[in-house]
């Protein structure tokens, strides 16, 4: 069986659920992976009243689509985050702008509902962000201490604990979107991370080939160093624009821009290698879905989306279950 192809709903959040369903099925998605912001999913709601989850879930099942995870990247960035300037104001309700405890304090009840939300709608991942709070340490100028980002881990460790008990309370696991402004955003940083709460269960990644991709990091050894904790993958696409003008940390030009040094592109439009991340997803025993997250600045959405749905579902392929050269032995 091919793995289900969805769409997640992030980049759609100006649309209706009801809306996008439509959309959606018409394009050929087995279903939708929701974003916890616009009307899609209201965790808040979801993580006590039933009825509401049973009216979220409706819509998807009148397109005949499926759902297997939630995604709260925006209050899981605040968990985090210094949360000190008024870029991320709009995550949280308005009553939190410019505060940055208080719009701390309400992305850990939001995160601690989004598995609430999750067993009530009887699921078993959460995708998303963590923050972080050392994320601007990245250039060590001025110099920055070992000790300094060792209290980095332990304050992510700290914030996500309590937040992980009520993860494991709801049998849900957090998978963390590997990513630049995130605990972790490479390798070496997934290790530590790991570490950082124990390696407990509850917490693993959201592989997305694109955020690796960008900064040289290969994706399909990010997949085989962390085989047990892929709780979830999105396909995501991006290119190396870099022509000795522009460098991979983006210049301050914005996506979209032809000059930035990198930008996301469409399924198979960019430098990701989709072949060997399936095989390489197989190997794993991976049989979740593989969930599009589209995002390209130079292409129409509606077109790109269903583009993407055809690419994926072109790429996908099941395991053999034999050896090619076995009959040779009959």
């Amino acid at each position: 069986m091919p793995r289900p192809v969805t769409l997640f709903t992030g980049q759609w959040a100006d649309l209706p659920l009801s809306t996008l369903a439509q959309k959606a099925a018409s394009w050929g998605y087995d279903g939708l992976e929701l974003a916890c912001w616009g009307d899609h999913m209201d965790v808040f709601k979801a993580a006590n009243d039933k009825d509401y989850c049973k009216q979220q879930l409706n819509i998807l099942k009148k397109h005949n689509l499926q759902i297997f995870s939630i995604s709260n990247h925006l209050a899981g960035q605040l968990v985090c985050d210094p949360n000190n300037d008024s870029r991320s104001d709009g995550f949280a309700p308005p009553d939190c702008a410019g505060d940055a405890e208080k719009k701390r304090r309400w992305a850990v009840d939001a995160m601690k509902n989004t598995a609430r939300s999750a067993k009530n709608l009887g699921l078993t991942v959460v995708n998303g962000f963590t923050g972080s709070s050392i994320w601007h340490l990245l250039y060590s100028f001025p110099p920055v201490s070992d000790n300094m980002l060792d209290d980095g881990f332990a304050y992510f460790a700290e914030m996500w604990n309590p937040i992980l008990d009520v993860f494991d309370e709801c049998g849900v696991k957090f998978a963390l979107e590997v990513h630049p402004t995130e605990i972790a955003f490479d390798i070496v940083t997934a290790h530590r991370a790991l570490e950082a709460v124990g390696h407990r269960e509850a917490f693993g990644f959201n592989f997305d080939p694109s955020h690796l991709h960008w900064q040289m990091v290969d994706p399909v050894r990010f997949i085989n160093e962390f085989p047990d904790r892929i709780y979830h993958v999105h396909m995501k696409d991006a290119a190396l624009q870099l022509d000795g003008r522009s460098g991979i940390l983006g210049s301050h030009l914005n996506f979209g821009h032809p000059q930035r040094g990198w930008d996301f592109r469409s399924l198979g439009r960019g430098g990701v290698d989709f072949e060997e991340i399936i095989r390489t997803l197989n190997h794993i025993g991976y049989s979740g879905p593989l969930s599009v997250e589209w995002e390209d600045s130079g292409m129409e959405r509606e077109h790109g989306a269903q583009e993407a749905c055809d690419f994926v579902k072109d790429v996908d392929f099941a395991p053999s279950n034999v050896a090619f050269d076995a009959a040779f032995d009959k």
